[in-house]
């Protein structure tokens, strides 16, 4: 094994991926020669050529509309959005062709297209370099939406995702790029797409996150231990589909649960796992529905205090923690 970063470990399964299947491209703003804005493509145009490795023109609805047209003619494209915040565009191509090309043609079409996006704050990004989009895309059928938090799952997640024959929005949170390093098996596999993973075992409180929000939950969860509060930890690892299972599960053993995520607190995906929650679990619970997300604002701000102020972080995870506790 290699101790690999997100990006690292990214590369490697990109790398896998298309030497394994020739019909594999990447298309999207910089990724040739360049390597992407993150390096998240760097070394494969060299190695694959400008006919495997596409550097696009700044429209991202012709990225995510040539990818679409590539993959019901036999090729299975890879498209980058540079910046999540910029898919918007590609909105349409996203959600009233991607998503519904297999239900359209009655299973005689599919879509085996990954877009792949980087998303999330914590990074000084300002408004347009900082926002949470899984909601937006979670809420579709037809879609598949993965968010890895940690380099291993990042490996196995986006060879699963290229390897499904159906649309997956992959997204990529900008501050676990390399914000940690990890034993990665140097061979290709996969982790399943819409299994969760229970990160840490415990008994008094539920939390649920995905994204760079499990590594903050996990450190309230330390911080929590320490206090005599035993935390269990899910890492949702894809939003659609949702392991309902594991969740359920999880709050029937605890009573008490708390959701974290980035984007804003009203609509966030976390809202709908409350809801999940609320309906099959309610005789489970000791205590309300919790959840620490960003506030209502229109955007994540640039200024670093007040973007500290919009995150969600590990003594907002763990004060949350306290008051289930002792509630």
């Amino acid at each position: 094994m290699s101790q690999l970063n997100m990006v690292e470990a990214l590369r490697q399964a990109l790398d896998q991926e298309m030497e394994r299947d020739k019909r594999i491209v990447i298309m999207g703003e910089d990724v040739g020669a360049k390597g992407g804005v993150f390096l998240v493509t760097d070394g494969l145009y060299k190695k694959y050529g400008d006919q495997r490795v596409i550097d696009t023109p700044l429209a991202e609805s012709l990225i995510v509309g040539l990818a679409i047209g590539a993959s019901i003619n036999g090729l299975i494209p890879i498209a980058e959005i540079q910046f999540a915040d910029f898919i918007y565009p590609a909105f349409d191509q996203i959600v009233n062709e991607a998503a519904k090309i297999r239900y359209r043609s009655n299973n005689a079409f599919h879509c085996p297209i990954v877009i792949r996006a980087p998303f999330g704050g914590g990074v000084h990004g300002g408004l347009y370099h900082s926002q949470s989009v899984e909601s937006f895309f979670g809420h579709v059928p037809g879609l598949k939406v993965v968010v890895p938090s940690n380099p291993y799952d990042a490996k196995g997640l986006l060879a699963a995702s290229i390897r499904d024959p159906d649309p997956v929005i992959f997204l990529e949170h900008k501050k676990l790029y390399r914000l940690l390093r990890e034993e990665v098996p140097e061979e290709s596999y996969t982790v399943p797409i819409g299994k969760a993973n229970i990160v840490r075992d415990g008994d008094d409180v539920s939390l649920i996150a995905w994204g760079l929000m499990v590594r903050y939950a996990l450190e309230a969860a330390d911080k929590a231990q320490a206090n005599g509060i035993s935390v269990e930890v899910i890492d949702v690892r894809t939003i659609s589909p949702l392991d309902k299972a594991t969740i359920l599960d999880s709050v029937r053993k605890t009573g008490k649960v708390a959701i974290v995520y980035e984007d804003n607190l009203t609509g966030g995906f976390g809202a709908e796992i409350a809801a999940i929650i609320s309906e099959h679990c309610f005789e489970y619970l000791d205590a309300p529905i919790k959840r620490i997300a960003g506030p209502d604002i229109p955007a994540m701000p640039f200024n670093h205090i007040q973007e500290n102020f919009y995150m969600p972080n590990t003594d907002k995870v763990y004060a949350i923690i306290e008051e289930l506790a002792k509630y």
